[in-house]
């Protein structure tokens, strides 16, 4: 359910799990592999319960690699709402305008390629370039690509809340006799507000969609429905 994900994403955007050692990660994965209850993560084994917690806040759960330090989902936020705020600031120059967009664009990309989906990519990038509609290349597109729009509600929500709610309490604190006496107070609110905000859309647009997807599989192909007697086939649909 949307709580339960939204519960479990407060855990796992702890700013703390940015800094979980390999170590600490390898031995977390070696208890969950040889651990018997280690296939629930309700398990009331206090250590089970925090393996699944590192595990799931440092690794792709498709390639099982290490997610980087900077690209965990507990670093989101800390790179993301500085950059939000500064965005949103008077521009004072082309590079105050210029820079802050730059660097939104470039980490969220690389964060959204790194937490995403691992399936091959180039059928999709071709349709969208030559305009192929055919429902046979549709079949053999990676699955993936069913979550798209989804993944652009998720973050138009997070980035559109974020920009809107401060602008409204902007909008109202300029109204006050505080303001007046204290200007300088303005980017103080401002910045809190943006933290505060997107601190609670973090996990609300991480939560909107599972991560985990399900197709029928009598869409796939027909040579590879034999494989499988499962009438569902799960995928990760990424962050």
């Amino acid at each position: 359910s949307f709580i339960r994900r939204f519960l479990q994403w407060t855990e796992l955007l702890d700013p703390t799990n940015v800094f979980i050692s390999v170590e600490s990660i390898e031995n977390s994965r070696q208890l969950l592999c040889t651990n018997e209850d280690a296939s629930n993560p309700a398990s009331e084994d206090q250590r089970i319960q925090e393996a699944w917690k590192r595990s799931l806040a440092t690794v792709h759960p498709d390639s099982s690699n290490l997610i980087p330090k900077l690209f965990r989902p507990a670093a989101f936020l800390p790179f993301m709402a500085p950059t939000v705020f500064l965005s949103m600031m008077p521009p004072k120059g082309i590079k105050s305008v210029i820079l802050p967009q730059v660097f939104l664009y470039t980490y969220m990309t690389a964060f959204n390629s790194i937490n995403g989906n691992r399936s091959y990519v180039v059928p999709h990038f071709i349709q969208m370039k030559y305009g192929l509609t055919n429902p046979w290349i549709k079949r053999l597109l990676p699955v993936v690509f069913l979550a798209v729009r989804e993944t652009a509600a998720s973050r138009t929500v997070l980035f559109g809340t974020s920009a809107l709610i401060p602008e409204i309490f902007t909008y109202f604190f300029k109204r006050t006799q505080f303001f007046l006496k204290n200007p300088g107070s303005l980017w103080i609110l401002k910045l809190s507000c943006t933290f505060l905000t997107m601190g609670l859309m973090v996990p609300v647009s991480f939560s909107i969609f599972p991560q985990i997807g399900q197709i029928q599989c009598r869409s796939h192909e027909e040579k590879i429905q034999p494989s499988t007697e499962e009438t569902e086939i799960f995928y990760h649909r990424g962050v």
